[in-house]
C-alpha cells in the first residue's frame, strides 16, 4: 500500500510513500527494496536539495492529512555492501544508490554516518523526539542497521 504522487520537474518523476503506523508491518531494508522492485520501482535515490525538499514537504502533507503518522522513519536507497573499511574515514564513500545513480548528494545528520555495523539508510522522521545536537531528527539522514523495521 501506500500513495503514489507524480511530478514532471524531477529525475524520478513519481513517487510512493508507504507508512504504516502498525509496528508489525514494517520491513527491513531489503523487504523494502525488493516491495519497490515489486512494483517496478526503486527505494529513493535523492539527487538533488530539491528533490531533498519536494519529500519533505510530501511527509509534511502525510502529517497534515490527518492519517495520524508520528514516529517512524523511511527507507530510502542508500546503503553500504560489504563491512571492509566500514571504521575507517572512508566509510561515508562507501555508500552507494541502490538503483546505481550516481548522485553525489547527501543530506547526513550531525555525527552520521555512524557505519560500523550501520549499513542501510534512512530518513529521520522522529517529531516527538527531542532535538538533539543536529536539530530535530526530520529529514535528515542516518545510517542503521538493515535488518531494524522502518
Amino acid at each position: 500500500s501506500g500513495q503514489k504522487v507524480c511530478y514532471g520537474a524531477f529525475k524520478h518523476s513519481c513517487y510512493k510513500l508507504a507508512y504504516f503506523q502498525d509496528l508489525s508491518r514494517r520491513v527491513g531494508f531489503q523487504e523494502a527494496r525488493q516491495a519497490c522492485e515489486i512494483d517496478g520501482g526503486a527505494l529513493l535515490s535523492l539527487q538533488s536539495e530539491a528533490e531533498q525538499q519536494l519529500i519533505e514537504s510530501m511527509l509534511q502533507n502525510l502529517t497534515k492529512s490527518g492519517s495520524g503518522i508520528s514516529d517512524g522513519d523511511f527507507w530510502i536507497g542508500l546503503w553500504r555492501s560489504g563491512d571492509g573499511l566500514a571504521t575507517s574515514n572512508a566509510c561515508p564513500d562507501l555508500y552507494q544508490w541502490a538503483d546505481g545513480s550516481m548522485s553525489p548528494f547527501r543530506n547526513w545528520y550531525t555525527d552520521e554516518p555512524s557505519c560500523g555495523s550501520e549499513a542501510c539508510v534512512v530518513m529521520y522522521h522522529q517529531p516527538t523526539a527531542n532535538p538533539g545536537l543536529g536539530g530535530p531528527y526530520l529529514y535528515q539522514w542516518n545510517d542503521d542497521r538493515c535488518n531494524m523495521k522502518h
